[in-house]
């Protein structure tokens, strides 16, 4: 099999956090100008656009239109969670090896804080309880992403003695990671594991701290042909293997909920298609919508044995900005920002350009990002390298 010839020549992020008075669309359509910009391209040499947004954001393929657009070969909104953004990393990949589309535009944005409220009502208004046998659950409390994740974790528990300790090591990593990052909402107020095990608990076993954070804003990425990359204003991304894996099992009777995600089956198939193997990997950008997340995807990916993720979180200098094991180097979905799967694709960029500044790893050749979406229900996983 041939290595891919695609690579991510601009990027583009906008402010991030509590940002009012825009809608998504606009981030979104700021995010690609900002993304055009760092390549050093004009927004009419873009031939493709790949949109997504939140749930509510409604972000489609009208963006054309905001941005002045015409005559795209390429154009659709894509919808797989939180695997979307590595999914249109692949799409548009794929676009521009097969001819389809030179120069293809991602973007991902979202705008579900809005003043005076509450981050944890961003995205709870207005839903409707489920009916029928999906009311089963609902009807013993489980009725949001964070009591389905909380029971997930809580199996992991129960089998390998995994602990919200050992959990509370990745969030504390994590803001360690976030005070190297200008861009993260978190830059400035780190976090010690006392004040983990202080804060709130949301579902039990997960704290306040266990959770990710809630924003608004947007990211872009331009996918072209690597030829077309290096005349580029910015050192070139190549795309060099991805996979997916939608195991689809939730809520099945004797399944392996909790135990092991997608990543178990779209990690080595993205490797292999990169031609190169986990030892090879020098830093990891992995989707955490919860440190379970995190740590359970580390363990399908190879990067810890199976069931032993926890006590290897706890390690002293396993990870952390002076551990060996280094991911999630801007902060995560947990103390940067939350972009679905455009976080970890946004700090893969960034590793792999050589441009982390204080946090950024010298051994970034090779970048290893996941996407996890519903309840464990989807994933993707990209392979992302350095022009060498």
């Amino acid at each position: 099999m041939s290595v891919p010839t695609a690579a991510i020549a601009g990027l583009g992020i906008t402010e991030q956090g509590k940002v009012y008075g825009k809608t998504a669309k606009q981030f979104a359509a700021e995010a690609v100008r900002l993304a055009a910009a760092d390549a050093g391209l004009e927004l009419a040499d873009i031939d493709g656009l790949l949109v997504s947004g939140g749930i509510k954001a409604r972000v489609g393929v009208e963006l054309q239109h905001a941005l002045g657009l015409t005559d795209l070969r390429l154009l659709t909104a894509m919808q797989g969670y939180g695997s979307t953004a590595g999914q249109m990393v692949q799409y548009a990949s794929m676009a521009v090896q097969s001819g389809m589309a030179d120069t293809v535009a991602i973007v991902w944005a979202d705008a579900p804080l809005k003043e005076k409220s509450s981050a944890s009502a961003a995205y709870s208004g207005g839903r409707s309880l489920p009916r029928g046998f999906d009311g089963i659950t609902a009807s013993n409390g489980v009725m949001s992403p964070t009591t389905m994740y909380a029971l997930a974790a809580r199996r992991h528990m129960k089998k390998y003695g995994t602990t919200s300790d050992q959990l509370g090591h990745i969030a504390v990593a994590q803001r360690d990671w976030a005070q190297r990052n200008p861009l993260a909402q978190f830059y400035g107020t780190p976090l010690t594991l006392e004040e983990y095990h202080a804060s709130r608990y949301i579902a039990e076993p997960f704290h306040l701290y266990d959770c990710c954070l809630v924003s608004n804003g947007g990211v872009a990425v331009i996918v072209t042909s690597l030829e077309r990359a290096r005349m580029l204003r910015q050192p070139p991304v190549r795309v060099l293997g991805w996979a997916q894996a939608h195991p689809g099992r939730a809520g099945v009777r004797n399944d392996d909920f909790g135990l092991v995600s997608g990543a178990a089956q779209a990690g080595p198939a993205a490797l292999k298609m990169a031609q190169t193997t986990l030892d090879e990997v020098g830093v990891a950008q992995i989707y955490d919508c919860y440190t379970f997340t995190a740590l359970l995807t580390l363990e399908d990916y190879g990067f810890v044995p199976k069931g032993e993720g926890g006590p290897a979180m706890a390690e002293p200098g396993m990870i952390g900005p002076n551990g060996r094991l280094k991911f999630n180097t801007g902060g995560g979905e947990l103390s940067a920002f939350y972009m679905w799967g455009m976080t970890p694709v946004h700090e893969a960029v960034v590793q792999a350009r050589g441009q982390g500044g204080e946090r950024q790893v010298d051994d970034h050749d090779r970048v290893l990002v996941s996407g996890n979406g519903g309840i464990l229900d989807y994933h993707c996983t990209l392979v992302l390298g350095t022009d060498n």
